[in-house]
This record gives structure tokens, sequence and C-alpha cells, in this order.
């Protein structure tokens, strides 16, 4: 029973770091994509000028 207990808190433990770490990781791929798109943003409007 405490083996089983134990798996289980180390199984949750785990899920969280990962599940946390995959948010930074996607809120950095958000903030890449919002980079590039004011990049092309400022490019289209210098252009058209």
């Amino acid at each position: 029973m405490a083996k089983q207990l134990r798996l289980i808190v180390v199984l949750l433990g785990t899920l969280a770091l990962l599940t946390s770490v995959g948010c930074n990781t996607i809120r950095g791929v958000g903030k890449d994509v919002e980079t590039a798109g004011k990049a092309i943003q400022r490019s289209s409007d210098e252009a058209r000028d």
C-alpha cells in the first residue's frame, strides 16, 4: 500500500512539473509569434510609405 501511494505521489509530481514547463514553453512560443507579427507589420507599414 505504501509503495502504491509513493508511486502515485511521484507520478503526480512529475505530471505537475511537466505541465508547468509546458506552459512556459507555450507562452514563449506565443511571445515569439507576437514579436514576428509585429516585425511583419512594421515592414508592411514601411513598404506602404
